[in-house]
């Protein structure tokens, strides 16, 4: 018999040694954080089986109510919030939280508050429930400033504040990506444990990708730089193969293929949506923090993503985000789009 392949099987890294080992190497550390993770685990695992029942437990209809964001609520947003919520409260180690199905923050009663702050999307791509594609949860946390009352200025501020950041991607397997500041680490659900198990260490996205991914249907809104781009990917002046277009719509499903692949994720500002479409808090700098991890770059048109100061919870920010190389072509185009003007 094999022992050395048996304990190979055995030796499993779940998740939360995997942050246990993290957090031990700073001595300071209380174990709040590796419980706040373990209560988010908690929900995203919960949310994964809610959504694989879907169709079974008729949660895919309409809850009738539209959330903050005029998006026509699902059942199964509307749980996963409610998961997340109460799961985020009885860890105790909250003191606010922000979520996309949410107008205002949920401020944590003293009794049960912590020195962490939350944001996040619990059911992002919901939309594509019905069509089995995939969606997710995407999460950001940021530790209070200082021990005072907590208040919005503890969540508004720029993403490169954030401590750890990631997504659940609820697909043909559920993974769970994460960044606690030391690289990014990919985990994948095994149902027959009930565990998360390390199946990704130490992602690293290309330097460069042979995707691009951008919603085409929005090219007659674009400004410049954007449709100089998307014609560069489509017909390389330097003799280059052109990039593939890959667009799910989910930006979880999009972003996890690019981080894995390489590549850039583009969803500009344009003439329909000045400000851009996805949200700064919970959708923009997660992602953003896990690509700069990872190697990548994340940028706004204007600047870096994670330098970007929110003051609002649902604010919104155009994002180009992918391999380095990728970043830096979009971010020549607006320089010279600056110059000229």
């Amino acid at each position: 018999m094999d022992h050395a392949a048996d304990a190979h099987r055995t030796d499993l890294m779940t998740i939360t040694r995997y942050v246990l080992n993290e957090q031990s190497k700073y001595p300071e550390s209380r174990g709040d954080f590796t419980i706040l993770l373990s209560h988010i685990v908690l929900g995203c695992k919960f949310v994964c089986t809610a959504v694989n029942k879907a169709g079974l437990a008729k949660l895919i209809g309409l809850a009738g109510e539209t959330n903050v964001q005029a998006s026509k609520q699902k059942k199964l947003d509307v749980l996963s919030n409610e998961v997340f919520v109460k799961a985020l409260v009885s860890s105790g180690k909250t003191c606010i939280l922000v979520s996309e199905e949410d107008e205002e923050a949920t401020f944590v009663e003293p009794s049960k508050r912590g020195r962490y702050c939350v944001v996040f999307d619990p059911l992002d791509g919901s939309s594509n429930i019905d069509c089995g594609v995939s969606i997710g949860t995407i999460f950001g946390i940021y530790m209070m400033k200082d021990s005072h009352e907590p208040t919005l200025d503890d969540v508004l501020q720029p993403g490169k504040q954030m401590l750890a950041a990631g997504y659940c991607m609820y697909g043909s397997s559920c993974t769970l990506v994460l960044s606690t500041g030391e690289g990014v680490n990919g985990f994948t659900l095994d149902p027959s444990l009930g565990e998360f198990i390390l199946t990704h260490p130490d992602i690293k996205i290309p330097k460069k990708g042979k995707i691009y991914s951008v919603n085409e249907g929005n090219a007659k809104y674009w400004d410049g730089p954007t449709a100089k781009y998307v014609e560069k990917c489509k017909f390389p002046k330097d003799g280059s193969p052109s990039k593939s277009l890959r667009y799910i719509g989910s930006m979880v499903a999009d972003v996890h293929r690019t981080l894995l692949y390489g590549g850039i994720f583009l969803y500009p500002a344009d003439k329909k949506s000045p400000n851009g479409k996805l949200r700064v808090l919970y959708e923009v700098f997660p992602m953003s923090f896990l690509m700069e991890q990872a190697g990548g770059q994340a940028f706004t048109g204007k600047l870096r993503a994670l330098d970007l100061v929110p003051t609002k919870i649902h604010e919104r920010s155009p994002i180009f985000l992918g391999s380095f190389d990728d970043v830096e072509e979009i971010k020549a185009l607006y320089a010279a789009e600056g110059k000229e003007e």
